[in-house]
Parts: structure tokens; C-alpha cells; sequence
């Protein structure tokens, strides 16, 4: 039977952190402010803002919502970023994606100013991760797998990473991310050839497709850490990850449940990029 990797004592320490860094700002008169700007109204996208409110409220950071209709433009969204921007008093900003169909979604996140880009939406940002720059923030959900292995002492110097998913938010940096670290990383999408056995060859998978269950026990073999960043439903209205779980657990070393795995630390290192980008706001003005 598998070790389900949870993700609440790697949150945890990473709250404990933040809150100390929090009291230390705000001794100092600095509030750490996160913007959230919303389009819509998105089941997840809500049920997301609620999350990190209430993460939010008791480390003491503020977060002011940007709550739009569907029927905003393009130029009328990029005019509340460039208000952000402007805005001292706002550290971070999270723009919810996907935006609507309608809204050019690259020229308003490219608009973000890559200090407050606090979930690597903008080209520039992007280009920190893919570069190796230490100014701007990796998208959280990226750091936070790289986080939980590390928390539960997965060594990823010399390891055969796959990372199943190759979109910006999550695939492409992830494996940036595990380059950084000296894994060995197999970049793998819909058109790979025998990709199930490119997955059981490696020491970690990371399954960020955003399909419900796609991954069953052929996919893994012995010995194996498998991280599960999907977030889906499946079939019963159940909140699942891209892996079948139950079909795998007595196969693997080690995995992340869904829901309980990544989501929660995927929270809490936004909330810290919050407070990364305030001390380095301060140290810019001293």
C-alpha cells in the first residue's frame, strides 16, 4: 500500500513561516496585500478565492477582490491591472484563468507587473522560470511539487522525472523546476509514443493533464512517487485527480491524494509569494 503524501504538514510549516514574516512586516508598518482578480463566476474559480480568503485571513495578509462580470473587455480589464500596478499598497496579484473566450488573455496578463505577478502568468515572468532568474515567482502550483518532494524527502538530484502535461501553468515550469534541482526530466504530452512506458521507467511522476482518472496501474510500476495535480470530477460528481487512485496504491511508493494533496500548498506558497514580493518592495524603497 502506498504512502498518500498529504499535503497539509508541508502547508503547515509553510504557514508557520509565513505568519512570522507577517508579524515582522507589519511591525514595520507594511500590510501584505494580495489582489485577486476574478471574471465571472466559476465554480472553481470561487470555491479557489474562498480558499485562499480564509488562508488569507489568518496569517493576517489582506486580499482585495476584483470581481468583474463576463461581459468586461479586454481594455476594461487591463485598465484594473494597470490600477494594480499603480497601487503600492498591493504586493501580488492572481488573475483567475481561463478568462473568458472574448478577453485577450495573453496582452492582460503580459500587462501584470512581473513584481506582483505572484503566479507566473505574464511572458516575463515565465521567462525567470525558464531562465533561472531569481526575480520573479514560478506558478505556485509548480513550487508547491516541488515542495511536497522535498518535504518528504524525495531527492530529485539524479532522479528520472516524467511530467505528464505540457501546458504553462503547470507542466512546462514544474519541469523547469525539477531541471533546477539536476533531475533527469522527460517532458511527456497526448502525442507520446508508448507512454505508458515511459511513466513506469521513471523514479517521479508529476500527472498535470487535467483529465479524470486517465492514469490507471499500467502507467506505474514498484517503487515509484507519483504526484497528482489534477483537479477534476469524475463520473459520480466527485472532486479526482488525472490518477485512478484506488487502481494504483498498491502499486506505487508513494502518492498524493486528491483532494488533500497539492491544492492546500499550492495556497499557502501563493500566499508566500505574497510576502516575497512586500519584503521586496520594501527593500526596493529603503
Amino acid at each position: 500500500m502506498a504512502d498518500l503524501l498529504r499535503g497539509k504538514p508541508v502547508a503547515d510549516l509553510i504557514k508557520r513561516d509565513i505568519k512570522t514574516r507577517v508579524d515582522d512586516l507589519k511591525s514595520r508598518g507594511i500590510e501584505p496585500t494580495l489582489a485577486v482578480l476574478r471574471v465571472g463566476e466559476r465554480s472553481d474559480d470561487v470555491a479557489y478565492e474562498s480558499s485562499i480568503l480564509k488562508s488569507a485571513n489568518l496569517l493576517g495578509i489582506n486580499v482585495n477582490v476584483f470581481a468583474e462580470q463576463g461581459s468586461i473587455t479586454t481594455d476594461e480589464l487591463i485598465s484594473i491591472v494597470d490600477d494594480i500596478n499603480e497601487d503600492e499598497s498591493i504586493h501580488g496579484c492572481l488573475i483567475f484563468r481561463p478568462l473568458p473566450e472574448d478577453i485577450d488573455e495573453v496582452k492582460v496578463c503580459n500587462r501584470l507587473a512581473s513584481e506582483k505577478d505572484i503566479d507566473c502568468c505574464g511572458a516575463e515572468s515565465l521567462a525567470g522560470v525558464f531562465m533561472d532568474l531569481p526575480e520573479g515567482f514560478a506558478p505556485a502550483t509548480a513550487t508547491a511539487c516541488i515542495e511536497m518532494l522535498a518535504h518528504n524527502d524525495v531527492a530529485l538530484s539524479g532522479a528520472k522525472v516524467v511530467v505528464v502535461g505540457r501546458s504553462l501553468v503547470i507542466g512546462k515550469p514544474v519541469a523547469m523546476l525539477a531541471l533546477k534541482e539536476n533531475a533527469t526530466v522527460v517532458l511527456c504530452h497526448s502525442k507520446t509514443s508508448d507512454l505508458a512506458g515511459v511513466m513506469r521507467d521513471a523514479d517521479v511522476v508529476i500527472c498535470a493533464t487535467g483529465k479524470a482518472k486517465m492514469f490507471h496501474a499500467q502507467y506505474f510500476s514498484p517503487g515509484q512517487v507519483v504526484l497528482d495535480v489534477g483537479m477534476n470530477v469524475d463520473s459520480h460528481g466527485l472532486l479526482c485527480g488525472d490518477v485512478d487512485t484506488d487502481d494504483v496504491v498498491d502499486v506505487v511508493r508513494a502518492i498524493t491524494p486528491v483532494p488533500g494533496g497539492i491544492g492546500g500548498v499550492t495556497t499557502a506558497v501563493l500566499l508566500r509569494n505574497v510576502v516575497d514580493a512586500a519584503e521586496r518592495a520594501e527593500a526596493l524603497q529603503s
